[in-house]
């Protein structure tokens, strides 16, 4: 039975395409004559919309790849100012202990040596973070490293001491300086 009513069914869909032939495609061809040619400006107008597409595709192209090129020689020289870091703390404490001793020439050499090194750096865009004694703790710019009760009751929530220099590349922080705070 399922078999006879799927045949029935191909007949009926047959008949009702041959029944519309002939009326249905002159409507088809009339539709097709009513369809005009762009103008010649359509023409102009739609290229004319295609370039300005396209040129300002280009611009947001050159715009990014520019962004992308100074951010790669950015993050280039983060990664060597982070790496360099621990050499100017040692620097400074190398510094600290020499001044102790009794060679002065020793000291003036290698303090000339800093100085040269650091200028260098700050050249590349590496500036030292001031941080104060008494200043606010501003938890976006410094890192505490822990409490201590205020030697004064001005010094709560104040910076009582730097434990380690904080440092920026241009605009960016790469190190946070760490620093104590009164409670």
């Amino acid at each position: 039975m399922s078999k006879n009513k799927e045949n029935n069914k191909v007949k009926d869909t047959k008949e009702e395409i041959e029944g519309l032939g002939e009326e249905q495609v002159k409507n088809t061809d009339k539709e097709v004559d009513e369809v005009k040619e762009p103008t010649a400006e359509e023409l102009l107008a739609q290229e004319k919309d295609r370039f300005l597409r396209l040129f300002a595709e280009f611009e947001n192209y050159k715009k990014r790849t520019t962004k992308e090129r100074i951010e790669l020689y950015t993050t280039a020289n983060r990664e060597l100012m982070t790496v360099m870091l621990p050499v100017l703390d040692d620097f400074d404490r190398g510094l600290a202990e020499i001044k102790k001793g009794k060679d002065s020439e020793l000291y003036k050499g290698m303090k000339l040596i800093n100085e040269k090194f650091r200028s260098t750096l700050q050249q590349k865009g590496l500036k030292k973070m001031q941080v104060k004694e008494g200043e606010v703790f501003n938890a976006d710019i410094h890192q505490a490293i822990t409490q201590i009760p205020a030697p004064k009751k001005k010094l709560i929530g104040k910076i009582i001491d730097t434990v380690e220099q904080g440092y920026m590349l241009g605009d960016v922080i790469i190190r946070y300086p760490k620093v104590v705070v009164g409670k």
